[in-house]
């Protein structure tokens, strides 16, 4: 259960005042709100297999387009550019 110090606490942390009004009303909301979240602690499993890890499909790296067929398009966009390489000021 959180308290009315923890929310205090919470507040001066994201550096938001708040009034002890709010402060009651935000101690009872947040109860809820990790009341339930907590249900998932409670959730039966689905039988008794494990459930398998999630992991990334990657696909294969493959060429859609041919060399240099966006090229022109793009260097047509730029303010500054010097034969297929955009130009820009020196920055140091």
């Amino acid at each position: 259960m959180i308290t009315k110090e923890d929310i205090k606490k919470l507040a001066d942390l994201a550096r938001i005042e708040i009034s002890p009004d709010e402060a009651e009303s935000l101690t009872t909301e947040i109860d809820s709100i990790l009341g339930y979240v907590g249900q998932i602690n409670v959730m039966p499993s689905i039988g008794k297999e494990k459930v398998p890890l999630q992991r990334n499909i990657m696909r294969d790296d493959v060429v859609t387009h041919g060399s240099g067929q966006y090229t022109e398009d793009l260097l047509s966009n730029a303010p500054f550019r010097e034969r297929n390489l955009l130009k820009v000021k020196k920055i140091l």
